[in-house]
């Protein structure tokens, strides 16, 4: 049969079209190859090279690690903190791949497939961007371009960094880049934030539901994020579409994606902002003595400082994650109760909350200092608005969220009127230590940090009362080899005028104001009792107990050497009061406290490491005999409470936490209050062999106080605090707090069995039978 011209025709012309088309092919390959061979060359702008593709920059966070393994809070500007993929769990691997990039382990980096489709299909069944050119956009694309012909040169340079990454990095590596790169908003900056924030746990820790909420995150973190009341819906939608995904990757049953989708998204929110989570008031502290580690040790690499909020370090501290807890829940628990006792008795008072000042003091001497030391006044003061200006800025009502211990409130008020408002509450700090090693074990700077910023540790001192006296028995036991059971009147008792640069006599008054007995050192110091304070001063000289007292690490800088000095009347720290007591406790010997164990770069590689520095400052037996006169205050004196039940039915018993605290009569504790005048500070310092722990309760301003000793006093204030911590570390006996005695040195070369002294001496102690609560001054 004769094939016609036209369809000979049409033949070759079919042929001509083919040939054209596999042409056209042919170019287009060339072209793109060029367009590749371009890009690579920096004709289109320049690539990356090697060194910034194995060290992207990205901001890492300094971690905090507890003596216990658990984060306690980060440094960051991006809260990231990466993780391996070994710490990944499967579920989440198997639904980022199902759904982000069904072809990851078949591909180089592009997806061919996915690459063709999306151009056949202009995107409308799916991108073309592998998990890798997503990794390759987020770590070197600051921002994708809105310029068509600008985001292709964009794609191209993302294409060849792909290809490059996968032959750097094995497929896991680029998984666990991609999810620690990942922005998950609530400074959740990476995968172990984003698990740690939302859902409470570890990366490992997560179950397929969890994981699938983070993989469904990742096409947008706001538009389908679980903690926006607006976007939650959303959130739960995509969730499921990510279980379809892994159905369709036989990485799910059919059975339980419908079991699983008919369920909530169920969050464990945990916010790690700066004022969020746990020891707040020691991380700022920790913020500030990095600081100055860094300014005295520069990176060894480059000679640079290192940076907390960037380089990605990780500081081992020595707080225990569950002391912590304890005390910062001991704390607030009793501050709760006894702010709302501190209220109902300022309820009529003209001046609340301030006391025995005028209102015109009120104005002039408190609350016009507290506003030139304001926020306010130092940013108004930085744009030039003049001082008038300022404080009529303070009398004009604003809304504002302010704190209370039921909660957040919005109100309408002045500056003036929040600062007075604020003024009122009352403050607490707290600091235990290990005194064998100077570890500290928590630390409690305030009652919340948002609001509160200044930290009563460190920073804040305030007189401490007869939580001194200690100090002042000790040096006498020392100069002058007295025993706990000497004995001793306590009688009024008079330091003349003159004698150690007094002005005028000097006559202590007791707090209970009986007077005539006779009393051993023991009961005098478990009762506070203030006139065998004042003999002992006399006896010893104040310029001896200060000398004392700054080998034991106390500031004595700005002490002076008068007779006062007995009853505590100059300013401490607690930081510094809890060390000095750690050498009662261990033997003599002083440890500084110690906060940082080491410091490790991003790498694991060690920068710091503590080592231990112990002087001997006291000798053993002084420092045995001074705990043996301190075990008096909590079996007969002002700390007997500690091991009481009877005093459950008194009139002060609701302020005091978790009352009984179930500490046994036969366990060796040791331990000193103290209240100062007109109760403005309320201290107890108490000691086992192997913890030391302090508390100072008070108000910020010293016009803050109760009215009377019942609810003012150290043993209502303060001790409650340590007596529910102790009962909560005893709880857990992991944590293995001594219930055992003070070990005691061998020859003991001062008399402590107080039969043995008498009949040695012939003299005995009364006691004078004064009321174990008698106030502490």
């Amino acid at each position: 049969m004769a094939i016609s011209k036209a369809e000979v025709k049409r033949k070759e012309d079919l042929r001509g079209n083919v040939i054209l088309f596999w042409k056209l092919v042919g170019l287009g390959i060339l072209l793109v190859a060029l367009v590749f061979l371009l890009t690579s060359w920096g004709v289109f702008g320049s690539l990356p090279d090697h060194t910034r593709l194995e060290n992207p920059d990205t901001d890492l966070a300094t971690e905090i690690v507890t003596a216990d393994g658990e984060t306690l809070g980060k440094f960051y500007q991006d809260n990231r903190t990466p993780v391996a993929f070994e710490e990944l769990p499967q579920n989440l691997v198997d639904a980022l791949v199902s759904t982000e990039d069904e072809r990851f382990y078949n591909h180089s980096g592009i997806d061919g497939f996915g690459t063709l489709r999306a151009v056949a299909y202009l995107g409308s069944r799916g991108g073309a961007s592998t998990i890798t050119q997503q990794l390759a956009k987020n770590y070197f694309t600051e921002q994708p371009s809105s310029n068509i012909v600008e985001r292709i040169g964009q794609k191209l340079k993302e294409w060849i960094i792909s290809i490059r990454l996968e032959t750097q990095y094995t497929k896991e590596e680029i998984i666990a880049q991609y999810l620690n790169q990942i922005d998950f908003l609530y400074q959740a900056d990476g995968v172990r934030s984003a698990s740690r924030i939302y859902f409470g746990k570890e990366p490992r820790e997560l179950n397929v539901e969890e994981s699938a909420v983070i993989v469904a995150m990742l096409k947008n973190p706001r538009q389908y994020n679980p903690k926006r009341e607006i976007s939650k819906d959303k959130s739960l939608r995509r969730r499921n579409q990510v279980f379809v995904q892994m159905v369709r990757n036989d990485k799910m049953t059919e059975t339980t994606k419908d079991s699983l989708s008919a369920q909530p998204i169920k969050l464990d929110y945990n916010p790690e902002g700066h004022n969020d989570g746990m020891a707040t008031y020691f991380r700022e502290y920790l913020r500030s003595w990095l600081d100055n580690w860094i300014n005295e040790n520069p990176n060894p690499e480059n000679g640079e400082k290192f940076n907390i909020y960037r380089d990605g370090l990780k500081v081992n501290v020595t707080i225990d994650s569950r002391m912590q807890g304890i005390a910062e829940q001991s704390v607030t628990d009793h501050m709760k109760n006894l702010q709302a006792e501190f209220d109902k008795q300022n309820r009529n008072l003209k001046t609340a909350p301030f006391r025995d000042v005028s209102e015109e003091d009120v104005n002039d001497k408190i609350l016009a200092p507290a506003m030139r030391r304001s926020e306010r006044w130092r940013v108004m003061k930085g744009e030039g608005i003049s001082d008038a200006d300022i404080k009529k800025s303070f009398l004009v009502k604003t809304d504002m969220t302010i704190f209370s211990w039921k909660g957040s409130i919005d109100t309408l008020m002045t500056p003036l009127d929040s600062i007075r408002y604020y003024k009122k509450f009352l403050q607490a700090g707290m600091m235990s230590m290990e005194p064998q090693t100077g570890h500290v074990k928590a630390w409690v700077g305030g009652i919340n940090h948002e609001n509160f910023k200044f930290d009563h540790v460190k920073k804040g001192k305030r007189q401490p009362g007869s939580t001194f006296k200690p100090f002042l028995y000790a040096t006498a036991i020392d100069l002058l080899n007295y025993s706990p059971c000497k004995v001793y009147s306590d009688g009024e008792y008079t330091i003349p005028a003159g004698r150690y640069g007094n002005m005028r006599d000097w006559t202590p008054k007791n707090s209970s104001g009986g007077y005539g007995n006779l009393r051993t050192l023991k009961d005098a110091l478990a009762n506070s009792v203030n006139t065998v304070s004042a003999r002992l001063i006399d006896e010893v000289g104040p310029q001896a107990v200060l000398d004392r007292i700054k080998t034991l690490g106390i500031d004595t800088s700005n002490m002076s050497a008068q007779p006062a000095l007995a009853l505590g009347t100059e300013d401490v720290s607690l930081y510094e009061m809890v060390a000095a007591y750690g050498v009662f406790a261990n033997g003599g010997i002083y440890n500084e406290p110690v906060l940082v164990t080491s410091i490790e770069d991003k790498n694991g590689t060690i920068l710091y490491q503590y080592v231990p520095e112990s002087k001997d400052v006291m000798n053993p037996d002084v420092a045995y005999v001074t705990v043996k006169l301190m075990e008096g205050v909590t079996e007969v004196g002002s700390g007997a409470r500690l091991k009481d039940t009877w005093r459950t039915n008194q009139s002060y018993a609701n302020i005091l936490t978790d009352y009984p605290y179930n500490l046994s009569k036969s366990q060796a504790i040791a331990g000193k209050t103290g209240t100062t005048q007109n109760q403005s500070d309320g201290w107890f310092m108490g000691m086992v062999p192997n913890l030391v722990t302090g508390v100072w309760v008070g108000g910020e301003d010293r016009a803050v106080h109760f009215p009377t000793i019942t609810y003012g006093q150290g043993a209502a204030m303060a001790l409650p605090i340590w007596g529910s911590y102790m009962k909560g570390v005893y709880k857990d006996e992991n944590i293995g707090i001594s219930k055992g005695d003070f070990p005691r040195p061998t020859d003991l070369s001062i008399q402590v069995d107080c039969a043995a002294y008498e009949e040695q001496n012939g003299t005995s102690g009364n006691g004078g039978g004064d009321d174990s609560d008698e106030l502490d001054m």
